[in-house]
């Protein structure tokens, strides 16, 4: 397991700078959240950002992910919009074309994967709708992901279409009736969302992913509450997590995403390593990717 930090938790930072100073405190990897001014598919300065930080990456001898649930990247005004869920056509086209951005840079950083979500369902529709959408929108998503040799991750997210590693198995059953293949597509597990929606022993869950199992979000968080909390602030006990963790063998990122921290951002990464670092034990190398589809 390799220690991570998502970079929406220092929102307020330069992403090279945002690398040097998690390798100072002596993070392994980085997820990087793609956003206005980090990795941004849509800036014309993005080639020569993304050899910047490639380089910063072999430089401090990291990892990385690609997150791509940037608040307002692609719509200004309304968060997180538009999806592969969105009721028009062309709104979901933009979500589709920004996520085969993101695979593109994730192929070029070398990185584990590519880490997504569904999206909220505004206007009503059925759940077979809404999933019709979703299916049909991500088939798209996954066959960029496997022109470019890159892993797909799928997070379900509190208040999302697929919330649940219930309604995630009901996507891959969807995703297998279009003639996808079983191994496409892997999971995120943010431990906070499970722990939310009281989808417990947490560990148990753990085990029941572990085939799938691409990428890992870590942070507290109280029971029904959707809200990224500094680790001792929940209500989450963490060695059970760690120990199922080891035990299945997950060798991937351990991402802590403090995306409500930017604004004390290099303290709120030093406090989460402290916590977290003496419960991995011996720093590990870095190893080959945590999901082979």
């Amino acid at each position: 397991m390799l220690l991570a930090y998502n970079t929406n938790g220092l929102a307020h930072h330069d992403l090279v700078e945002a690398i040097e100073l998690l390798a100072e405190i002596g993070y392994q990897g980085v997820a990087i959240t793609l956003d206005h001014g980090a990795l941004n598919p849509f800036d014309e300065r993005l080639p020569v950002q993304l050899g910047n930080v490639k380089a910063a990456l072999s430089r401090r001898g990291m990892v990385s992910v690609i997150e791509t649930g940037a608040r307002y990247l692609l719509d200004s005004r309304v968060k997180h919009e538009p999806t592969l869920v969105s009721p028009k056509e062309l709104d979901r086209a933009r979500r589709i074309y920004f996520l085969r951005r993101a695979i593109d840079i994730a192929a070029q950083l070398n990185s584990r994967c590519v880490s997504l979500w569904s999206g909220v369902v505004h206007d009503g529709a059925s759940q077979d709708e809404a999933f019709q959408r979703l299916v049909t929108s991500l088939v798209h998503v996954l066959e960029h992901a496997e022109r470019r040799n890159v892993q797909v991750a799928f997070e379900p997210e509190p208040g999302m279409l697929v919330d649940t590693l219930a309604s995630f198995d009901r996507l891959l059953a969807e995703l297998s009736s279009q003639g996808v293949e079983e191994g496409a597509l892997g999971v995120t597990l943010d431990i906070g969302h499970l722990h939310c929606l009281g989808e417990v022993p947490i560990s148990a869950k753990i085990l029941q992913s572990a085939a799938r199992l691409a990428n890992i979000h870590l942070e507290d968080m109280r029971a029904g509450v959707h809200e990224h909390l500094q680790f001792g602030e929940g209500d989450i006990a963490f060695g059970p997590v760690i120990a199922a963790l080891a035990q299945i063998g997950y060798n991937g990122l351990l991402g802590v995403e403090l995306s409500r921290h930017s604004h004390v951002g290099p303290a709120a990464a030093r406090q989460a390593h402290d916590f977290l670092r003496p419960m991995l034990g011996k720093s590990p190398d870095a190893p080959s990717k945590a999901f082979s589809g």
